[in-house]
């Protein structure tokens, strides 16, 4: 079954859109804007970090580059309050935890729009290449971007993915960059970027890389009576991806973009290791597509409008081989369709105060083969109304989400309508005359809504489910400052966090019938510190280094529950991480440290559920060789888990030991 816009949808649309496109017309003749941000860009993470209520880590630019990372997921490790669930190999599927909430409480933005997943509410991060990726910031809280969506306030944290956008030198009219990655578990990894200047306002790019490998490694494996060395099998991945996007800028200052992106895979399905069974053969097909674009227009020095829209289709499919129905082998599809508006206005009422009103209409559909399957359509319809008040050395924000659900489904009975409103209250200080100390802090209150899978999937949905509520405090301070040539970052805050109606599945009236129920209850109390220091010895050696810790004690605290004030699953209290990054002439060397602490693998904190700590020690060397023409060049060579531990991040599903991967660059 398929859903397709119907004609009062197209009109709804129109009367969204029309005054914008018709708006536009009008020659702006004010002083642009984005000015300021041109004049920050070379320092604008540090400013950022400091300034901002919320706190908000960052990695772009070069130090994307130098990271031993392939997906976003592998970059995002390096930040603190994050638990990566990874279930390993290059094709192995990555979601992420921030501070403990659960990943459905992380929003994760492609170039300022939602990636969904209506289904289960999870974003795989693997399969989001670095190589297109211009900047991954995590932001605690919201961000404090005026002009964001109302889509943008409705996650508890949020992750924000920019994608490189073209940017020449005067006379240029292309850029082609060209390059492999190839190593251990059989890479093969060949990209290519080309940027096109169409003219002076307009111009466009198209990315496209292959990720091919068997995702074969061994082992140690023990049961507890003997020890021995296995492969990892059924871990292999075949993937492409393409991106194509337009960019187009006006004399007027307005602004607009185009996307399109295609994620097409196949890979194994490894499975857990438990009982002396090593081998798995199911297997998932994924199928991503995407187009996306936004406009901007500037009617006065004091209000502007932007306007953001979406259409999405995620395909997936799953094979099991090892159960067997009346049809065959066991084999699931899945259809999802996202339909997206966003419309915000903002206002600036005096110099030091702005408002922005927010609208958003989303609807996702769902189809799958299963057995008694609803068919679900969901309509979201978001409103947020935000203030600034920004002066010399104070910053506060206000926001009041307003969101409604309403539920349909073709078959047997709908989740019931729903209407909440979400408060939040952000804050930055500047408490002595010296700018290097500031102070920040935020509340807020928000909520996750059940999944398709929690509230239809066959024989396990419950739909009298209610959402799973989220309550934060955070306090925190940046200090900032320059020593002998040195420049210094510190940021640290201390956070509480209440999760309440969680979603927890509990087993039925036999151990394959699970019925999905809101019984948990965890709070949460973290500190998070990360320490940032870069600086230049001469002429031409300059040196980063990244330190950051997290504790977090993240307890059960569910009346009557069996793991009362025992700390939940995956969640170490202890974690942390180092980087150096050192620059000298054409070599670059880097050098970076994870450490995870103990955990358990099920709620009860009992020996045998216990997880020991794990580490990681990455290098890469890089060296821009002189070559034809005026680039260089780029040679790399990475080596990770340097010391070849044996870990795992999820129980039964071991990583890999030491390998290596060899990268060329080169840029025409």
């Amino acid at each position: 079954m398929r859903t397709y816009l119907s004609p009062i949808k197209i009109l709804f649309l129109g009367m969204l859109l029309c005054p914008t496109l018709l708006w536009s017309q009008k020659r702006d003749t004010l002083v642009p804007i984005e000015l300021q941000e041109i004049l920050l860009n070379h320092d604008k993470n540090r400013f950022e970090s400091h300034t901002s209520p919320a706190p908000v880590q960052s990695l772009s630019g070069a130090q994307l580059k130098k990271l031993n990372s392939l997906s976003v997921a592998d970059a995002l490790r390096y930040f603190s309050g994050i638990q990566l669930k990874d279930y390993g190999g290059i094709g192995g599927i990555k979601t992420v935890n921030v501070r403990s909430m659960g990943s459905q409480h992380t929003g994760v933005f492609f170039d300022g729009i939602q990636l969904g997943n209506a289904q289960n509410g999870q974003v795989d991060l693997g399969k989001f290449s670095l190589d297109n990726m211009e900047k991954v910031s995590l932001y605690q809280g919201q961000h404090s971007e005026m002009q964001q969506s109302a889509k943008s306030y409705a996650s508890a944290n949020t992750i924000y993915l920019q994608t490189k956008t073209p940017k020449f030198e005067p006379g240029e009219t292309y850029q082609l960059a060209v390059g492999v990655r190839s190593g251990s578990f059989g890479l093969f990894n060949p990209s290519i970027n080309l940027n096109y200047k169409i003219n002076n306002a307009l111009s466009a790019r198209v990315s496209t890389e292959l990720v091919s490998a068997h995702g074969r490694y061994k082992f140690q494996y023990s049961n507890g009576v003997y020890d021995t060395t296995a492969v990892r099998n059924n871990a292999d991945i075949r993937s492409y991806r393409v991106e194509a996007s337009v960019h187009g800028q006006h004399k007027n200052q307005d602004t607009w973009n185009v996307k399109y992106y295609h994620y097409n895979s196949e890979r194994g399905l490894p499975g857990a290791i438990v009982a002396n069974r090593f081998a798995r053969p199911q297997r998932l097909w994924d199928r991503n597509d995407f187009l996306q674009a936004d406009y901007k227009h500037q009617f006065s020095e004091r209000y502007s409008v932007k306007v953001r829209g979406k259409y999405g289709v995620d395909y997936s499919r799953y094979l099991d081989p090892e159960i067997v129905t009346t049809s065959g082998f066991l084999e699931n599809t899945y259809d999802q369709q996202e339909y997206y508006l966003s419309l915000v206005h903002t206002y600036k009422a005096k110099s030091y105060w702005t408002l922005s009103l927010a609208t958003d209409v989303q609807q996702n559909v769902m189809q799958a083969n299963l057995y008694r399957f609803a068919y679900p359509k969901r309509n979201t319809l978001l409103n947020v109304l935000a203030s600034d008040l920004t002066f010399d050395r104070f910053t506060i924000q206000t926001s009041i989400l307003s969101t409604g659900i309403y539920e349909s489904v073709k078959y047997y009975e709908a989740a019931d309508d729903f209407q909440e409103f979400s408060p939040t209250l952000l804050f930055n200080v500047q408490p002595f005359a010296s700018p290097d100390l500031r102070l920040r802090g935020f509340y807020k209150k928000m909520f996750r809504m059940p999944s398709f899978n929690d509230l239809y999937y066959t024989f396990v949905g419950n739909t009298f489910l209610n959402p799973e509520y989220s309550e934060q405090v955070n306090l925190g301070f940046s200090w900032q400052n320059e020593i002998w040539n040195t420049v210094f970052n510190v940021t640290s805050d201390i956070y509480k966090i209440w999760i309440t109606d969680k979603i927890v599945a509990i087993p039925g009236t036999n151990l394959f019938r699970w019925t999905m129920y809101n019984l948990g209850e965890v709070e949460t109390n973290g500190i998070e510190t990360n320490m940032t220091t870069s600086g230049k010895i001469g002429p031409e050696f300059n040196y980063t280094t990244i330190l950051t810790y997290t504790f977090q004690e993240s307890l059960d605290v569910t009346p009557g529950g069996n793991s009362f004030g025992q700390q939940i699953p995956y969640v170490p209290k202890h974690s942390g991480g180092l980087s150096l990054m050192l620059d000298y002439k054409a070599i670059s060397l880097n050098y970076s440290f994870i450490y995870t602490g103990e955990r358990y693998s099920q709620k009860a904190n009992i020996a045998s559920n216990y997880l020991q700590p794990w580490y990681t020690h990455d290098m890469s060397i890089n060296y821009a060789l002189p070559f034809s023409g005026k680039n260089p060049l780029k040679l790399g060579l990475e080596v990770n888990n340097l010391f070849d531990q044996q870990y795992a991040v999820i129980k039964n599903f071991p990583m890999p030991g030491r390998s290596f991967r060899l990268n060329l660059n080169y840029e025409f």
